[in-house]
């Protein structure tokens, strides 16, 4: 069920602390956490506490923890203090999703070029 924990979610695990991630901040409703494959010097996902597939699922069902994650992604940019920096919800295969739990990547420390590959 969308908003429930899912078994088999490998970033509902992370929610729960069953397996480790490097976590750099959490709130009541999101949790950030380094990527462990990092494109960029900065590299965070921020993902909901809540498990909705993508991010237009999450933001049809609970707006509000869409825009905390969005609020993170700045908290987390400001921490590693980056003066600019790119925030990429991928949604669905095609555009390169391979977990399907709600996540934003937070990617900055380098020139981002334009468009994105």
């Amino acid at each position: 069920m969308a908003g429930e924990p899912q078994d088999d979610c490998l970033f509902c695990k992370i929610v729960t602390g069953e397996v480790p991630a490097t976590i750099v901040r959490e709130t009541e409703t999101t949790v950030a956490f380094r990527d462990i494959n990092p494109q960029a010097p900065t590299h965070v996902l921020v993902i909901p506490r809540v498990h909705y597939k993508d991010a237009a699922a999450l933001a049809a069902a609970e707006p509000g923890i869409a825009a905390d994650i969005l609020r993170e992604a700045k908290a987390v940019a400001d921490e590693d203090k980056l003066e600019s920096y790119r925030i990429v919800f991928n949604t669905g295969t095609g555009a390169g999703q391979t977990v399907w739990h709600t996540h934003a990547h937070v990617l900055g420390g380098r020139g981002l070029q334009w468009p994105p590959g």
